[in-house]
């Protein structure tokens, strides 16, 4: 149980102690955990199930990737300092061996007792080697010998052939031989890693098949044909492994002169990085697993046993491999806003009032049209954007090129250092210089997360600023999959703001205070303090108060302080936290007027949205790029703009109401770090913030 916290009405030191604080990789862990649950949920179609297992994979891949393995460091480098929760690194890394074996281990359970078996039924199996014909036999041999046999290098080991450098997460066995070969040379063992181009599920052709959808896995036909790459020995055992190394980049951004060159060089090794965790068939005798441990210079707690494929996420292909829109969730057209008819002139209509769009439930489109209609317009004079991750094929990139060849003035601020995104953004920010984009990659060591796109237009021998404000990347597909909010708005004193943020992040001088937008590293962080403090003030002196925060990460102790003071003041706080979470709903004396509830669902919750009442005056509403976590509050360029129309601000705090009366999708957060699903009575209608929304915005 947490301790009820005796407190000085005069000391606030109180509000330090760790047990107001969770873990913040444990907090990672349990919203992984809530991606996996929908995995089990029967009333998510099949195939989406399948689909939320293999997130759930990806997430935990890039947590040992990233959080782990940089806790791992800390350890080796002796460090005992601890995070506000108090748990040094290593405590934290047994609590976290701890918890995702066991997520893991329930992953494999689900998969073969509930998903492959009701798949089967629905006449979309993965036929085991026991279960193939001879007419399949043939043909997957057949298979082997034209598709893989040709790509695959099977090492023997050897001190002629010492073990291989594996790529991160890639597919690998390790074989063990009996025999001689053509050298006289008994037995062993090799490595046979499989080449990344091969599929890790192969479709089996319809002709040999009884099924609409019969399918095997990669290292179901390579244990089945392994001994074809040893020929005159035995393999007497065949095992799958995986190791997955840290891939958090490092460059020294004071000793490099090209951000670019620097990051190129550091690329290639992630691939190599550190081994954080090996996973292997279950299989697997522990002689071989602790050889590849030795090897990997790990230690048992980081060896992994898993029933079925290492390599889960790679199944994520199988919803698009099948044409069952049945077991998929419906499709959906997002609308239009009244204001922007399909192909209507976006800077009139911009020109009538501000106009907010609620992705995926609006389209995307009309952020790609301004731009489009920008590039083609004789009376613009300027483009100004941010980039953080928009894909290789990014319709917007291509605007933004013909922009630049027409002559008009284009600046692009790429983030070269959005993670897993550095090579596209390497090669984006190529193409934008040679067609004469004036590319910069913001600020040296503060990421550029800012979402921000400026046109400056020549109206009647006045020049006239229109802006776009996200709270999500400038990515059209990502735009289907995430929740986020994005601002068209010609507004003078925003475009003045967002035009000095552009003015610093190009030439990183010092420009006048912004008026009406707050920015990190700057103002943002103080400017949510003082929000939250004016709050409880309000409700010390009896003022209606409220906070309500829709983010997607809440870890900055600062912020979670001020939020426990406001609490204690009596402000009613209500937090929608997609992720991480940090502080401790419930705490009597503490935080009892606190409540965190977490939306899980078909849509990644991805809006940043902050409403602070003002003593019932007029409301303040921001939407905003950053969560309140320290990284995006003081370590990157981040902003935060205000809501200014008084009908769009009705409109949020309307769809706000509408995630917290959720009781389909949501979770609350309890005193003790736990997660209960929030479930309808008989009496009460089921509702999905996301369905409802569909409902509202979407045509079906």
């Amino acid at each position: 149980m947490v301790a009820i916290v005796q407190k000085s009405e005069k000391d606030d030191s109180f509000l330090q102690k760790p047990e107001l604080y969770i873990n913040r990789e444990l907090s990672q862990l349990a919203f992984n955990r809530r991606v996996f649950e929908q995995s089990k949920i029967a009333s998510v179609p099949l195939l989406e199930r399948m689909r939320f297992l293999c997130i759930t994979s990806s997430n935990l891949d890039e947590f040992f990737e990233i959080r782990v393995a940089g806790l791992k460091q800390q350890f080796e480098f002796g460090s005992t300092q601890t995070g506000p929760d108090g748990l040094t690194p290593s405590a934290a890394l047994a609590r976290i061996s701890d918890q995702s074996r066991e997520l893991i281990k329930e992953q494999y359970e689900v998969l073969n007792t509930s998903l492959l078996p009701a798949l089967a039924r629905e006449g979309i199996r993965f036929l085991r080697r026991e279960e193939w014909n001879p007419e399949l036999i043939e043909w997957s041999n057949n298979y082997f010998d034209e598709d893989i046999l040709p790509v695959i290098t099977p090492i023997r080991l050897d001190p002629a052939h010492p073990f291989p450098r594996t790529l991160n997460k890639s597919l690998n066995f390790i074989v063990s031989l009996e025999g001689q070969d053509a050298f006289g040379n008994n037995g062993g063992n090799a490595v046979v890693p499989a080449p990344r181009a091969l599929p890790r599920i192969i479709r089996v052709p319809p002709e040999i098949s009884d099924q609409p959808y019969d399918f095997l896995f990669l290292s179901s036909v390579l244990h089945a044909f392994m001994g074809e790459l040893f020929p005159g020995m035995e393999v007497v055992g065949c095992y799958q492994f995986r190791v997955t190394r840290n891939s958090d980049l490092f460059v020294d951004t004071e000793e490099v002169d090209d951000l670019l060159r620097a990051l190129e060089g550091e690329l290639p090794s992630r691939r190599y990085g550190d081994a954080v965790r090996l996973e292997v068939a279950d299989n697997c005798p522990d002689k071989l697993a602790k050889f590849l441990l030795r090897r990997f210079e790990l230690s048992d707690e980081d060896l992994f046993q898993v029933n079925g494929p290492v390599n889960l996420g790679r199944l994520i292909q199988l919803p698009d491999l099948v044409d069952r829109p049945d077991l998929k969730y419906p499709s959906f057209t997002p609308s239009l806003p009244q204001k922007v008819p399909q192909g209507g002139d976006m800077f009139a209509a911009i020109s009538s009032g501000d106009i907010l769009l609620h992705h995926p439930f609006e389209s995307f489109s009309p952020v790609v049209e301004f731009v489009r209609q920008s590039a083609a317009d004789p009376n613009v004079i300027a483009i100004k954007q941010t980039l953080y991750r928009t894909g290789l094929d990014s319709v917007l990139v291509s605007a933004l090129m013909e922009a630049a060849r027409s002559g008009k003035e284009v600046t692009v601020v790429v983030e070269l250092r959005a993670r897993f995104d550095e090579e596209t953004n390497i090669e984006i920010a190529t193409q934008l210089q040679e067609t004469g984009v004036h590319v910069v990659y913001g600020i040296v060591g503060y990421k550029t997360h800012a979402k921000m796109l400026m046109v400056i237009r020549r109206e009647r021998d006045k020049l006239k600023r229109y802006v776009h404000l996200g709270t999500g990347n400038y990515h059209y597909r990502t735009a289907r999959l995430y929740t986020d909010y994005g601002l068209f708005t010609c507004n003078k004193r925003i475009g003045k703001d967002v035009h000095e943020i552009f003015m610093q992040l190009t030439t990183h001088s010092k420009h006048p205070a912004l008026k009406h937008l707050l920015q990190a590293p700057f103002t943002l962080q103080s400017g949510i303090l003082q929000r939250i403090e004016r709050e409880a003030d309000n409700a010390a002196h009896g003022k209606p108060a409220r906070i309500i925060a829709k983010i997607n990460g809440l870890v900055s102790a600062p912020v979670i302080q001020a939020l426990y003071k406001a609490s204690q003041a009596g402000v009613q706080i209500d937090l929608i936290v997609r992720g991480v979470c940090c502080l401790r709903p419930g705490m009597a004396g503490v935080s009892d007027n606190i409540r965190v509830r977490s939306i899980v669902g078909r849509f990644l919750e991805h809006t940043r949205v902050y409403y602070f009442e003002n003593a019932a005056e007029e409301a303040e509403v921001f939407c905003a790029s950053a969560d309140w976590m320290p990284r995006n509050l003081l370590q990157r360029v981040e902003q935060c703009y205000p809501i200014l129309d008084a009908e769009i601000r009705q409109r949020i705090i309307k769809d706000l109401k509408i995630y917290l009366a959720d009781n389909s999708q949501a979770w609350e957060l309890d005193s003790e770090g736990f997660y209960q699903r929030i479930t309808s009575s008989t009496d009460q209608p089921r509702i999905s913030a996301q369905q409802t929304l569909l409902e509202l915005y979407a045509q079906a």
